[in-house]
């Protein structure tokens, strides 16, 4: 047995379905609303089920505006 290919596939570890486009469309439409966002990817016969690749920083940067450096209190300081 040789050890190679024997790291993650993202496919198999991040989806919540894989397999041929019948079997993943009918397991997005049994999971019913748990499945909304989620995206049927995939071609030539192999297709999966998984969230959308999106990127996190710039939904969250206005709501982290508040933890900027220059908003810090200094309780060592006293008055």
């Amino acid at each position: 047995m040789t050890r190679q290919n024997r790291g993650r596939e993202r496919r198999w570890t991040e989806s919540i379905a894989v397999g041929n486009e019948v079997f993943v469309r009918e397991t997005k439409e049994k999971l019913g609303i748990r499945a909304m966002g989620r995206e049927v990817i995939g071609a030539n016969g192999s297709y999966e089920l998984r969230d959308p690749e999106i990127s996190y920083n710039g939904h969250f940067d206005p709501e982290n505006g508040d933890l900027r450096q220059e908003n810090t209190f200094f309780w060592d300081i006293s008055a």
